[in-house]
């Protein structure tokens, strides 16, 4: 977008946000509390794009200060203003085109799910008992971030196999913005290494699926009871034997969908009926997302992939001791740090890359 529409759209943005406040004062001195909760509410989202809109109206306003230096210099023959005046106008042209970015960048619609815990499945796929292990490396990675973070973990589900591998875990990462850090790494994960089931010392690869769903509360999913199957049974451990003497296990088939939950590492059947419950909701709500996302116009869908289950996004390589995130043909050697939680790199690259292509729609767009 051209500089002149952006400094028509920055000042309207200061002239809306300044109006607010107005009607603000107003609301408070009447004491309208309903009014004012929603005005506040309003200049709460307003807030960051009219910093940055004032941002780049001063640096507008400096860069014409110094227009008019340059040519004051050039009538009268002063060469060392002249010189001086021409630095500073491209220092303010690179510091024009940042905040111009972050000012496009604070009008970006939120993600409506992006303050919210989340719910990762790591599934084993390809390559059976090394598919279940890696699936425990990648179990481990997201808790050692989630430490790193300040998040907290909780498993709700896991199937363990007899050698200490997953054929399925389902845990939560709660912690503001969790999902908006690591709602990336859906997908397939690959890796490449000579498995510790392997004698003959080759490399195989093999494949374990991630799916990060928003956890939803009653608020953004509600369950009719009557729509629900709840079945008790014992609990299983590795290899099938029963790890219980009660029938602790609950087993959640939601009727309409067809979806089906199962939990069993509690030893009470009513906290694994909860944790079933929340799993439950959270793909209940994946699946109302994903049915609103297939109607919307693709150009304004995230370009970082399509967050598809079946496709593959990452490859760890234990031989050359590289992870290589093929959306944006990252490639780190530091493999032993990412699986030790050090994800920041990766996630920051995703990050940009998907604010640059919603840049590059909104801009088409010409909004």
């Amino acid at each position: 977008m051209k500089i002149e529409s952006k400094r028509e759209r920055a000042e309207k943005i200061l002239e809306e946000f300044a109006e607010i406040e107005e009607r603000i004062a107003a609301a408070a001195s009447a004491g309208h509390s309903e009014t004012l909760t929603d005005l506040l509410r309003r200049r709460a989202a307003m807030e960051l794009p009219a910093k940055a809109a004032q941002r780049f109206l001063d640096l507008l306003e400096e860069a014409r200060g110094v227009s008019e230096m340059t040519e004051q210099a050039r009538r009268d023959g002063d060469g060392a203003l002249l010189d001086l005046s021409l630095e500073e106008a491209r220092r303010l042209e690179k510091e024009i085109e940042k905040a111009k970015d972050a000012f496009n960048k604070s009008l970006l619609p939120p993600d409506p799910y992006d303050e919210k815990n989340i719910l990762m499945e790591i599934r084993a796929g390809t390559g059976g008992e090394e598919a279940a292990l890696f699936a425990a490396d990648l179990f481990k990675m997201y808790t050692r971030y989630a430490e790193r973070s300040g998040y907290t973990c909780e498993v709700l589900s896991s199937h363990e196999t007899e050698i200490g591998g997953y054929k399925e875990i389902v845990f939560s990462i709660s912690g503001k913005g969790a999902y908006s850090r690591l709602k990336y790494e859906g997908g397939v994960h690959r890796v490449q290494r000579v498995p510790r089931t392997e004698s003959s010392g080759r490399i195989h690869t093999s494949a374990a699926t991630v799916a990060v769903l928003p956890e939803a509360d009653e608020v953004d999913v509600k369950i009719d009871s009557s729509e629900l199957r709840i079945d008790v049974f014992r609990s299983q451990g590795p290899g099938g034997q029963s790890v219980n003497t009660t029938d602790s296990a609950v087993r959640v088939t939601h009727l309409p969908t067809g979806l089906i939950v199962t939990c069993q590492d509690e030893k009470s059947q009513h906290k694994n009926k909860a944790k079933a419950l929340r799993v439950l909701r959270s793909r209940l709500l994946e699946l109302r997302e994903e049915a609103e996302r297939r109607e919307r116009d693709s150009a304004r869908r995230s370009m970082v992939g399509s967050g598809d289950r079946s496709e593959r996004i990452r490859t760890y390589n234990f031989p050359q001791g590289r992870v290589t995130d093929h959306r944006v043909d990252l490639t780190l050697y530091a493999l032993e740090d990412v699986l030790d939680g050090d994800l920041e790199k990766i996630i920051d690259a995703l990050r940009e890359a998907d604010d640059r292509k919603r840049l590059e729609a909104m801009e088409k767009a010409g909004n």
